[in-house]
């Protein structure tokens, strides 16, 4: 059991947001909008911002760019400007987890060469066998938030991508 606490603050616009303490913050990535740099088939973008983190990519619910690709990405445009502080990635779970070994995750307010060389927030290592991991962000400033493969003939698939803002964000 966890104590709830609330804190009330008056935003800019007048309203006033209470926040409850001790539970989870919301995933600011459902309202967003998500692109990707190709499309294979049917998984497009927003499938990684459905809500979903079923890692079974023939189940229908993970994005997926071309085979081949050179520097594929992935970007959901949040609409404003947030204080990030995890992005959680979830990882196929029927195969081929080593491709998103070496993705970057950037964040920022540029769109300059699609957002990828935005600020970078971690790099996945390796997801084997545990297809959701959550990146610390610190506290990192953004709009746009990538996940970039670099290198050629490679291949981005994400079957969710969460992010959770701070306390201080603006309303």
């Amino acid at each position: 059991m966890f104590k709830i606490t609330t804190q009330c603050t008056l935003c800019r616009n007048g309203l006033i947001l209470i926040i409850l303490q001790g539970y989870p913050l919301s995933n600011v990535a459902l309202k967003g909008e998500a692109t990707q740099s190709s499309t294979l088939s049917f998984a497009t973008a927003s499938k990684a911002i459905d809500g979903r983190r079923i890692s079974f990519y023939s189940n229908g619910f993970c994005s997926h760019t071309a085979e081949d690709e050179t520097d594929p990405w992935w970007r959901v445009d949040l609409q404003r400007s947030f204080t990030i502080t995890a992005v959680k990635v979830t990882n196929r779970g029927d195969c081929c987890a080593e491709r998103l070994d070496g993705a970057e995750i950037r964040i920022g307010n540029s769109l300059e060469n699609n957002g990828n060389n935005n600020p970078r927030c971690g790099i996945i290592e390796s997801l084997d066998g545990t297809p959701t991991y959550t990146f610390q962000c610190n506290e990192m400033e953004g709009r746009y938030i990538n996940v970039i493969m670099p290198g050629s003939q490679k291949i981005l698939t994400l079957c969710e991508v969460e992010v959770k803002i701070g306390l201080n964000s603006p309303c």
